[in-house]
């Protein structure tokens, strides 16, 4: 049971660490750290990654900025309580670490696989030029009754076809996670610069027709 779950959510990343660990939360005695990972995309700009280890996986005390590192696991969401309200934190949960000799090729750098469920109706666009969005909000199980809520965001014929799903339907996401900066009006005079991840899709498949 729990194998087949963990085999909805499955990320690959391949890039530099970024800078040192930093801890986050302890569970049953194990410590877990985040630490962000850079991962070069093909138009050669990159995605800051947000990686969390445990400590029992890798030696947290060292520096290992600049070094390169394959990580596989899954692409986890939590709420984290802010301001009054909650804000969806995102980062791949690793399983499985390794060192790596030199920069990797950046089309294998950054693979993620979903099997979920649609939990937010789809929102259609298209941008001043005409190129066609849509974004989907995809509730993954996990074991133990817990989902991760994984925004993920198509485009052209993909966002044609997605548009239509409703909520509840079954679909598989094939693509890769990407990170986006943007700014965040905390008052009216204060404003934060934030980060936001998601799937980029470049497959999809509702699995409801089967």
């Amino acid at each position: 049971m729990s194998d087949k779950i963990i085999e909805n959510n499955q990320v690959t990343i391949m890039g530099e660490v970024a800078g040192q660990f930093e801890f986050s939360h302890e569970v049953f005695g194990e410590g877990f750290y985040m630490v962000d990972v850079l991962v070069r995309r093909l138009s050669n700009s990159e995605d800051r990654i947000p990686l969390m280890i445990s400590e029992r996986l890798i030696d947290v005390s060292q520096d290992y900025t600049g070094e390169y590192i394959m990580a596989a696991g899954q692409f986890r969401s939590y709420n984290r309580h802010e301001e009054q309200k909650n804000r969806l934190i995102l980062s791949v949960f690793v399983r499985e670490v390794e060192f790596i000799d030199e920069e990797p090729d950046g089309a294998k750098t950054n693979t993620i696989l979903l099997d979920g469920y649609i939990c937010k109706p789809p929102i259609y666009r298209k941008t001043p030029l005409g190129r066609e969005i849509a974004d989907l909000l995809l509730a993954v199980n996990r074991p133990y009754g817990k989902s991760d809520y994984i925004p993920c965001i198509c485009w052209g014929r993909n966002a044609r076809y997605a548009s239509a799903f409703e909520v509840g339907e079954h679909v598989q996401v094939l693509g890769r996670i990407q990170s986006r900066e943007y700014v965040k009006k905390l008052s009216e005079f204060e404003t934060e610069k934030r980060v936001a991840y998601e799937v980029s899709v470049s497959k999809l498949e509702c699995m409801d027709g089967e």
